[in-house]
């Protein structure tokens, strides 16, 4: 386990807090309503005495810090792509069909300074652990070429604030991973101080105007926060405005006197709708979907025109008189042309630019063609789209299971990170619970059962997904370098030509591996109605069903 040594007061202050974290105005209070009856039993929710189940009925979701809104809809896959004779097919996706839920995504790529942040973060909890340091540096070596002089990027690119709000380059698809969880869990423990459900960051280290009594006598974090532990009920720090429980068992504790004061009190479950679903890679479908930006070209589900790249036109300048024959985005015109003629230069960017240059698409996402490619969770394929799934496809599940330390508990096995150890799934449904015993003892399952069900300790179910509807021939040929570990990248960069700006291209890299002309963004599930905003547009009502009065009946 990370342990937290001792830092100056004030900077422990901010040990995780970011400023961005002010975004969290539009999160509603999740007070529960006690004036809210079930439907079904007629019974009051949010009440101790009808047994305490908590009901929040004044939930509304919002994007977690850096993420815009993205309202999915159907469009088809590999639609803008270009016939160029010579062109490979394996270059683009199959034509289909597809619909995206809706989403968020980064409006940005992830820049410089955001990965700084990170490291930094590592070096705060963990100052010992070189490895840990070591492991998420980016690999700058990336720029090297042997004839061509990039040698002063080695050393500045990443550091240096001429390029601070520049794409971070030398992120392998792993480490974008680890960045996606590592701001889940900063994100909502921040949500959670900010808030109050937890001990406030001014409180816990002593900052300026913290009561000092609370700020000495508050336990210390002895690792860092971890989002799925949290939810667990494995990390015990109740604030201010910490969640009331109305259990009876709580209620019980209560009355023996103890439970702090003003009751018994809890940690923040899903139920409540405070905390932030997991950052994560995009789908491939789903970038590009947010890519083409088709939002700004539809009326009534009629698409008025198409498009070829994240902007209006065929062409890759801008026609508005302020700026036109401007290019659009970053990227080589020619082999030998990068940015323009000296004096009246084009893209205005040898290398990458910062993640804001030119103009956002419908969508008001920066830099979905060019400037640098951007990973996808997805795993390459050539043939996917023959076969997947109409409703947002992916190809990549390796269906996972956190592992339980203790089946009496349910408390999770954690590594020396603080993060929950995962498991391949065993089961492609839920167990019955003589399976699950059976499966806990390593015995094997009774024969009555075994014949009959898929999800026996001793069937042979396949959590890795990641090849399914494989065709050997197909994949496995004499000079393929295609694998499970083989990710897909997408958008074009400033390393290459016009034809990998179209949102239909894609191209594969392993995923420890990793460029100069390649970065990412971070995007996260949005739950709850597809549509973001339907005040304006044509609904039905629902009538709302008269509550039930067990007093008249």
């Amino acid at each position: 386990m990370l342990i937290i040594t001792q830092h100056d007061p004030m900077e422990k202050t901010y040990l995780y807090s970011f400023a961005f974290l002010l975004s969290v105005s539009s999160l509603i209070s999740c007070k529960s309503n006690r004036n809210a009856t079930s439907e079904k039993t007629g019974l009051a929710y949010n009440r101790a005495e009808n047994g305490g189940f908590q009901v929040n009925t004044k939930f509304r979701r919002g994007p977690g810090p850096g993420l815009v809104e993205i309202e999915g809809g159907v469009f088809v896959m590999s639609g803008s792509a270009i016939n160029i004779p010579g062109q490979e097919l394996k270059d683009y996706n199959h034509k289909r069909e597809t619909t995206v839920s809706s989403f968020y995504m980064d409006e940005t790529e992830v820049s410089n300074t955001n990965w700084l942040e990170y490291l930094n973060w590592i070096r705060r909890v963990d100052p010992t652990n070189y490895e840990y340091y070591y492991n998420e540096l980016p690999d700058t070596l990336v720029w090297r070429r042997p004839l061509s002089y990039n040698e002063p990027y080695v050393d500045n690119y990443l550091r240096h604030p001429a390029y601070q709000d520049y794409p971070v380059v030398g992120v392998s698809w792993e480490q974008a991973q680890r960045y996606c969880s590592w701001r889940t869990d900063i994100v909502n423990e921040s949500l959670l101080r900010e808030q109050g459900y937890m001990t406030t960051y001014r409180d816990l280290y002593g900052g300026q105007n913290s009561k000092k009594a609370n700020a000495t006598t508050t336990a210390k974090p002895t690792g860092p926060f971890t989002t799925d532990l949290y939810q667990n009920g494995q990390y015990d720090d109740k604030g201010k405005r910490a969640m009331k429980d109305l259990s009876p068992a709580a209620t019980a504790a209560t009355a023996n006197g103890k439970a702090q004061k003003g009751g018994a009190t809890r940690n923040v479950r899903l139920e409540d709708g405070i905390l932030k679903q997991p950052y994560r890679l995009p789908t491939e479908a789903e970038w590009e979907y947010a890519a083409l930006g088709l939002i700004g070209n539809t009326e009534y589900e009629n698409i008025s025109s198409n498009k070829v790249y994240p902007w209006d036109g065929l062409g890759i300048s801008s026609a508005q008189s302020k700026t036109r024959g401007l290019i659009l985005a970053n990227f080589k015109r020619t082999k030998g042309d990068y940015m323009g003629v000296g004096g009246t230069l084009n893209d205005k960017g040898s290398i990458t630019v910062p993640v804001r240059a030119y103009v956002p698409n419908d969508f008001g996402l920066y830099n979905m063609a060019g400037n640098v490619n951007e990973w996808v969770s997805d795993v390459y394929r050539s043939n996917t789209f023959d076969d997947a799934e109409a409703l947002n496809p992916y190809r990549g599940n390796y269906f996972q299971d956190k592992k339980i330390a203790d089946q009496v508990t349910g408390r999770l096995e954690k590594d020396k990170y603080n993060r929950p150890v995962m498991t391949p799934a065993i089961a492609g449904r839920k167990q019955t619970w003589a399976e699950k015993q059976a499966a806990v003892a390593g015995a094997a399952q009774p024969q009555e059962n075994a014949a009959t069900t898929a999800a026996s300790p001793t069937s042979t179910y396949n959590a890795d997904q990641r090849g399914y509807r494989d065709e050997e021939n197909k994949l496995y040929g004499e000079i393929t370098l295609v694998n499970n570990k083989s990710r897909v990248y997408k958008g074009g960069s400033w390393d290459d030509q016009a034809l990998w700006l179209n949102p239909a291209t894609r191209r594969f890299l392993q995923q420890d591996e990793s460029t100069a002309d390649l970065g990412f963004r971070c995007a996260m599930t949005m739950l709850g109605a597809s549509e973001i905003h339907p005040n304006g547009k044509r609904q039905f009502k629902p009538k709302q069903q008269k509550p039930f009065n067990a007093k008249k009946q």
